[in-house]
C-alpha cells in the first residue's frame, strides 16, 4: 500500500493541485493522510510519518506539499520500482550531486523531471532539466543523489520508522537537504526516478530571508563535516570568504540593475502610448537586484518600477520631482 501525506495550510491549494493529483494516481487501498498544520513542516511531515507507520502494509509514503501536483499516471509503478532495491530509503523526481548547502540546485542537478509553474506577471512555466522528453542533455540521468528537491518526497518503510525530520532546524527551508543526508549517512541511497509532477509556486522562492539564513546557518553547522572541502574546514575562513563573494556578486548585480533600469526605461518611452504591462518583467528584474543588494534595509519599498525613500523623507516635506533620478518613482 502506498501512502500519501500532505499538511495543509492552505484549503484551496490543496484542492486545486495536491488532491487532484492524488487522486489521478491514488490506487484503492491508499491512503490518504491530509491534516490542517499549523506549525513547523518538520514537525507536520514526523506527524504524519507516524501515521504511516501503523499500517503494517505499507509499501511507501508520499509526502507532498499543497501546491505540488502529481501527473503522471504511472506514478505508482515508477515508484514501486525505485524502492525494488532494498538499500534506497528516498525516492524524487529532481536531484543533485555535489550539494554543499540549502541551496540543493546549486550542485550538479542529474534529473529534474518536474515544471514550475507560476503567477507572476501574467503566468508562465519553468520546465525543469528533464521535463521534456526529447530534450533531455545527455548528462541528465536517473539513479543515486546527495540531495532531492523536497517539494515531493518518497520514503521507503525503513525510512518511516528509522529517519525523522529535525524540528530543530527551523520552520521550512532545509528539511529536504537534512533528511537526505541523514539517509545516507545510515547507509541507505537516495535517490531520482522519472515521474512527472508540477509545482505550483511563486517566483520568490526565499518568503522569510531571515528564517531561510537561520536555517541555512543550523544545517551548515550540524553537517560540517559532509560540507568541508579543499577551501580548509575552518568556519572563519569560510565566513570571510563567503562574505567576499557575496560582495562580489553584489558589484556584478550592481551592473546588471543599471542595465535593467536604462533598458525599463528606453521601453517606457517607447511604449509611452501603448500598453504598459509589457515591461513588468523588465521591473520585476529590477525589484529582484535591488532586492539582493540590500536584503537588510527595509526602506527599499517598490513602487512601480523606482524605489521610493523612506515615509520620513517624504514627510519632511521633499518632493518626488525632488529626489535624484535612481529613487524617483516614475508614472505610468
Amino acid at each position: 500500500m502506498i501512502a500519501f501525506g500532505c499538511p495543509i495550510t492552505d484549503g484551496g491549494l490543496y484542492e486545486r493541485y495536491a488532491r487532484r493529483g492524488i487522486e489521478l494516481v491514488a490506487e484503492s487501498d491508499s491512503a490518504v493522510l491530509a491534516h490542517q498544520s499549523g506549525g513547523s513542516i518538520f514537525r507536520a511531515y514526523n506527524v504524519l510519518m507516524d501515521l504511516a507507520a501503523q499500517n503494517d502494509n505499507l509499501e511507501a509514503l508520499v509526502l507532498l506539499h499543497q501546491d505540488s501536483e502529481i501527473t503522471d499516471p504511472e506514478f505508482c509503478s515508477k515508484v514501486r520500482a525505485a524502492l525494488r532495491d532494498p538499500e534506497v530509503a528516498i525516492v524524487g523526481c529532481a536531484g543533485a550531486l555535489g550539494a554543499r548547502n540549502i541551496s540543493w540546485w546549486e550542485g550538479m542537478v542529474t534529473w529534474a523531471s518536474f515544471s514550475h509553474r507560476y503567477t507572476e506577471m501574467g503566468g508562465g512555466e519553468i520546465p525543469g532539466l528533464s521535463w521534456h522528453a526529447d530534450r533531455v542533455p545527455s548528462y541528465a540521468t536517473t539513479g543515486e543523489v546527495d540531495v532531492i528537491d523536497g517539494f515531493i518526497i518518497v520514503m521507503s518503510p525503513w525510512a518511516v520508522r528509522e529517519l525523522r525530520f529535525d524540528e530543530s532546524l527551523g520552520l521550512l527551508h532545509g528539511y529536504d537537504l537534512d533528511i537526505c543526508l541523514q539517509a545516507r549517512s545510515a547507509g541507505k541511497k537516495v535517490v531520482t526516478t522519472d515521474f512527472r509532477a508540477i509545482h505550483h509556486h511563486s517566483l520568490d522562492l526565499i518568503g522569510d530571508q531571515e528564517a531561510w539564513i537561520a536555517a541555512h546557518m543550523r544545517i551548515a553547522e550540524k553537517w560540517e563535516s559532509q560540507f568541508s572541502d579543499d577551501r580548509g574546514t575552518d568556519w572563519k575562513q569560510r565566513a570571510r570568504r563567503s562574505d567576499a563573494e557575496l560582495e562580489a556578486m553584489r558589484v556584478q548585480l550592481r551592473l546588471a540593475e543599471h542595465y535593467i533600469t536604462r533598458l525599463s526605461e528606453d521601453y517606457h518611452q517607447l511604449q509611452r502610448s501603448k500598453s504598459w504591462r509589457w515591461s513588468a518583467p523588465l521591473r520585476g528584474l529590477g525589484r529582484v537586484a535591488r532586492r539582493i543588494r540590500h536584503p537588510r534595509d527595509s526602506t527599499y519599498r517598490t513602487l512601480g518600477d523606482g524605489v521610493v525613500p523612506p515615509p520620513a523623507e517624504l514627510a519632511s516635506g521633499a518632493s518626488t520631482a525632488e529626489l535624484p533620478p535612481a529613487t524617483r518613482p516614475e508614472r505610468a
